[in-house]
């Protein structure tokens, strides 16, 4: 999912197309309140559901906002962070995302609830 993002921006999409899964909705939901993805829409039935997302372009509609991103936590290799070890992403140019037990957080927001949690990936 993030890397599809990833190419629609580079490639200068003005929506990506996602499959449907509550992780991806939760996701998304998160990139769109912090202004890298305009619109986050479920579209389809059942077991055709998908995620359409637009993404937030600069003035000249040729940079995309979302710049790079580095997926953290694999499923080969899970990487967990107490709330003490949060640290800023590119000196608070970008953002980390947590799977912590209150939901998804940014690292500003679990720094500030005091929790830690699994770090999924980390986007500027």
């Amino acid at each position: 999912m993030l890397i599809a993002i990833k190419n629609g921006a580079k490639a200068g999409k003005e929506t990506v197309i996602i499959p449907h899964s509550n992780l991806k909705y939760a996701i998304a939901s998160l990139l769109e309140r912090e202004g890298y993805i305009k619109n986050v829409n479920k579209r389809g039935k059942k077991v055709k559901k998908f995620i359409a997302c637009d993404i937030v372009y600069g003035t000249d509609k040729k940079t995309a906002k979302l710049t790079d991103l580095k997926r953290i936590s694999k499923p080969s290799c899970r990487v967990y962070c107490p709330v003490g070890e949060i640290r800023n992403v590119r000196n608070g140019f970008g953002l980390a995302v947590f799977s912590t037990p209150k939901g998804l957080l940014t690292d500003r927001e679990a720094r500030a609830q005091k929790v830690g949690g699994e770090l999924m990936f980390k986007i500027w």
